[in-house]
């Protein structure tokens, strides 16, 4: 069930009982996620060990009864903070998901996000697992209810609204550019002194600007958008190696790399689970 390399293993999939969510049950010890961001949410919950996250504002160390948040496209990294690893059960709830709880049980209106990153919550990170188990045992009433709980717990406790986008100053504008620019010519995009020269801007100025817009590099950030269009691909039944090639890697095992850096399982084992059928247990080991 799960992608396992010796003393590690994951498992990265989707349960139809509860749609808008993804959910990861992993022990990595060796394992470093690079950074990357997610266009919905992030709730984890370690179990043994700890995790060392990297957010824009410093390190935060995941330890067990520690609940971590991460609101949509906030770019961050994660390794082992210890010689032994961690293990841990992670939500990845959509957006719409999210909104949708917070407007029929909070106060909560606008863009809803978390208020705070990582919060001391040994209750909550026991529901966290305990959306698992429901699922791995394909209870979707259980596995929906508790994600429900959960959720309504963290967002009453730490949810906020989050404020309205500003205008979009002359940098920021730019670096907009320079991403739908990269989307567009994802599978062949241009040298960055390309493509400030089509920005009308210089290299080290755009550099700076989407750095400041986007939490990483134009380089990293496509990496990570090509990574996003190769899961939809793969989802759609697209052989990993034509999906590498559609988003611009230069074969499949480089997908697999940037692939399981991000995802946190290689592009095969993550189409695998896609494809079944989820009516019993056969998760991964504890």
């Amino acid at each position: 069930m799960a992608a396992e390399r010796k003393d590690e293993w994951a498992r990265h999939w989707q349960f139809p009982g509860v749609p808008g969510l993804d959910l990861l049950r992993a022990r990595y010890v060796r394992h470093s996620f690079a950074r990357h961001s997610h266009e919905g949410f992030v709730l984890g919950a370690v179990r043994r060990g700890i995790e060392d996250v990297i957010m824009p504002q410093g390190t935060i160390r995941a330890r067990p009864g520690t609940v971590v948040m991460i609101n949509p496209e906030v770019p961050h990294s994660a390794h082992a903070g210890v010689p032994e690893g961690w293990s841990y059960a992670t939500l990845y709830p959509s957006s719409q998901l999210i909104a949708d709880i917070a407007e029929e049980e909070t106060t909560l209106r606008g863009t809803v996000g978390f208020a705070e990153t990582i919060v001391d919550d040994e209750d909550t990170a026991r529901l966290i697992a305990a959306v698992h188990r429901a699922a791995e045992e394909g209870n979707a009433l259980a596995a929906d209810s508790l994600l429900r709980i959960a959720v309504v717990r963290l967002l009453r406790s730490h949810g906020q609204s989050l404020p309205a986008r500003t205008p979009l100053a002359a940098g920021t504008r730019t670096a907009a550019l320079a991403r739908n620019l990269l989307e567009e010519r994802m599978a062949e995009p241009p040298s960055l002194e390309r493509l400030a020269h089509e920005l009308g801007t210089s290299p080290f100025a755009l550099l700076r600007a989407f750095k400041a817009a986007y939490g990483m590099p134009p380089h990293s950030w496509l990496t990570n958008a090509r990574v996003r269009s190769a899961r939809r691909l793969l989802e759609a039944g697209t052989a990993p190696a034509e999906a590498a090639a559609a988003v611009g890697f230069t074969d499949q095992p480089h997908l697999n790399r940037h692939f399981t850096r991000i995802v946190g399982v290689p592009p095969g084992a993550y189409q695998r689970e896609r494809a079944r059928t989820y009516k019993t247990g056969g998760g991964a080991p504890t």
